[in-house]
């Protein structure tokens, strides 16, 4: 059986491209960011308590500061200072921990893998804001991006991946169609006397993560699709369901804006 191929604007296919592979960098930075701080729990256990999230710049360039951690507890104000992106609060919390520095003797041969990941994320943390860069020079050219982004709660990055996963409407036959390839709508499962729904494995699960992202800002910056939200989890639905729910009424605005070329409005 022989299916038509549509190819969709150029523009939708370079975003598409950057999109998956900043999502698969900032994997990799979830994956590099557990392992220093397990290491840092390990061997070092109240330096991570300095700061709330160890990818924080701040934190990276000072633990990168010196090629030995335990010269860290030994830094003088003047030399944390000259430091990137450490001020006197931050400096404050570093002399605190000097106080009462404690290493464990694993340090010796966990430190080089500390640091390898310290950089790594640094490195990830660049990579990723050049690919943003690049999708924000491409956003504006992206009819189906800039009429997404009108949506309350849709952002930039939400928007480009799902103007790159669909590409044009042209693929679809109808809005249940572009329901289904979100990921927004439930098959019905029904056996004898047996009646309910199931998931459906024909999705782009790029495109999903994006529109349940989305769908969850959009419950915060819009009063009726929260009102909305809260009365499918009154009638029982989870969490996740309940956004799937709010998110297939979305897919319908959604087919209609790009079919007639119009902005999201909120009617007064």
């Amino acid at each position: 059986m022989l299916n038509e191929v549509v190819h969709f604007p150029e523009v939708n296919e370079k975003l598409k491209r950057l999109t998956r592979r900043r999502q698969a960098l900032v994997h990799e930075k979830v994956r590099a960011a557990n392992r220093l701080q397990s290491d840092l729990n390990a061997v070092a256990p109240s330096l991570s308590t300095i700061t709330k999230d160890v990818c924080n710049v701040w934190f990276l360039n000072f633990i990168t500061a010196r090629s030995d951690l335990y010269k860290l507890a030994k830094l003088q104000l003047s030399s944390i200072l000259k430091i990137k992106g450490i001020g006197k609060k931050y400096a404050n919390h570093i002399m605190e921990w000097q106080k009462d520095a404690e290493f464990s003797s694993d340090l010796e041969w966990v430190n080089s893998m500390i640091l390898s990941d310290a950089y790594r994320i640094i490195g990830l943390k660049n990579e990723i804001q050049c690919l943003e860069n690049e999708i924000e020079k491409l956003f504006d050219h992206s009819d189906i991006a800039k009429r997404i982004k009108t949506i309350n709660g849709f952002g930039h990055i939400c928007s480009a991946e799902l103007a790159g996963e669909i590409g044009s409407l042209d693929r679809f036959n109808s809005e249940s169609s572009l329901s289904l390839y979100l990921g927004m709508t439930s098959l019905t499962n029904q056996s004898g006397q047996y009646s309910g729904t199931k998931k459906t494995n024909h999705i782009n699960t790029n495109a999903k993560k994006a529109m349940m992202i989305a769908v969850a800002r959009h419950i915060d910056n819009v009063e009726e699709s929260k009102i909305y939200y809260n009365k499918k989890r009154s009638e029982g639905k989870k969490h996740n369901q309940a956004v799937r729910a709010l998110g297939r009424h979305l897919v319908r605005v959604i087919w209609s804006m790009l079919k007639k070329q119009r902005d999201y409005e909120i009617k007064k």
